[in-house]
């Protein structure tokens, strides 16, 4: 077990990943991003649904980007967008579905100066994980993160539950910044969090 974790709580198990991608991401919300001394609440997240998603990386099958979407739930996905930075992914359903949730935006809770470290350009606290690309920035989540087991203690992420439940009734819109399956409403965020990349 990783010793002072800065958030007590209990890492999710591998049963609350295996299912899918559009249960797993609401449910998400409110819980919280560990890496090191840095520590963030989940607060905005989007679902991805593999071959039944034309919006998904593995709408297409397998791919040597992709394949930790194929592997177990409650792995960490982690790819490179637009040639400028890295995103991050909850892997859900059960091995071979290809579904995850991508993390959107997270409201810090501690080690924030080794985030500042990390994102000299933001100003403001909300101004550090309000994104996919800047929370993994200020985390340090880069390519070698990809298939980091999120339930095992002794990997250098997780995701855990301090108790706070998700919101009884969260925001949810269309994902952002696709092209194809526009209108489908498989994002979700903690209304009223000033860390949430877009609210709506």
């Amino acid at each position: 077990m990783i010793p002072d974790r800065p958030v007590p709580g209990t890492p999710l198990a591998r049963s609350f990943y295996a299912r899918p991608s559009r249960v797993v991401a609401p449910a998400l919300l409110n819980k919280v991003l560990v890496v090191g001394v840095r520590a963030a609440r989940i607060v905005e997240v989007e679902a991805y649904a593999g071959a039944d998603d034309p919006a998904s990386h593995a709408y297409r099958g397998q791919t040597a980007r992709n394949a930790t979407m194929f592997g177990p739930p409650g792995s960490l996905y982690v790819y490179f967008a637009y040639g400028m930075h890295w995103c991050a992914n909850a892997v859900c359903s059960p091995a071979g579905s290809s579904s995850a949730v991508l993390l959107r935006a997270g409201a810090p809770l501690a080690g924030l100066d080794s985030m500042y470290a990390m994102r000299p350009v933001a100003r403001r606290d909300r101004d550090l994980c309000s994104g996919p690309a800047k929370l993994c920035q200020a985390f340090g989540i880069d390519r070698s993160f990809d298939g980091r087991d999120l339930v095992d203690e002794d990997q250098p992420v997780t995701i855990v539950d301090d108790g706070t439940p998700p919101p009884r009734r969260p925001g949810r819109s269309p994902r952002i910044g696709l092209s194809v399956a526009v209108d489908v409403r498989w994002r979700w965020f903690v209304p009223g969090d000033p860390n949430v990349s877009r609210p709506q």
